[in-house]
């Protein structure tokens, strides 16, 4: 069947109902995460779920005011237990480990038949004394999870022609 089916309806969901996750489908998104790969398998990262409501509601607030993150079951806080390893190509490689898990879990997430949304929109700071992340680390990425509400359907954004973004032996 292949996974290209998950990837194609992968949408970044901006509406949730309140119905809770099931654990099982939550431990599964999580552990996809997990599961990613690393640079040098360092797995320097640590995943931060919150599912109290109040949680939510406060991390909302450090996003800006943006309702889906107070709105979604869980969100999933994305860290760095290392923010000076730098891959051998001079790039730091916490941004690239924890996009690649919190794709990893963005297909999971469609997998369990769930949405999911990447937010980069936040007060760091604020969300790091929130969840009692010690200050040498940092958080990358917050991922909101759970069912999309189906007042609005969400559909994948459109994306550019094969031939602009592909290429082969050569720019």
């Amino acid at each position: 069947m292949g996974l290209l089916p998950e990837i194609e309806r992968r949408a970044s969901v901006r509406r949730y109902t309140s119905a809770p996750i099931d654990p099982a489908a939550l431990d599964r998104i999580l552990e996809a995460g997990r599961r990613a790969p690393s640079a040098k398998n360092r797995q320097s990262w640590r995943f931060v779920v919150l599912t109290d409501h109040d949680l939510r509601l406060r991390v909302q607030e450090a996003c800006f005011g943006q309702e889906y993150v107070g709105q979604a079951p869980a969100v999933i806080a994305l860290c760095t237990t290392n923010i000076e390893y730098k891959m051998p190509n001079g790039q730091l490689s916490y941004p690239v480990d924890l996009s690649i898990a919190a794709s990893f879990m963005m297909l999971q997430a469609v997998h369990e038949g769930l949405g999911s949304c990447l937010v980069t929109t936040f007060r760091e700071d604020d969300v790091k004394s929130i969840l009692t992340v010690p200050y040498s680390m940092r958080v990358v990425l917050l991922l909101t999870v759970g069912q999309p509400a189906a007042d609005r359907p969400v559909e994948p954004s459109p994306r550019l022609p094969t031939e602009r973004v592909i290429s082969f032996n050569h720019w």
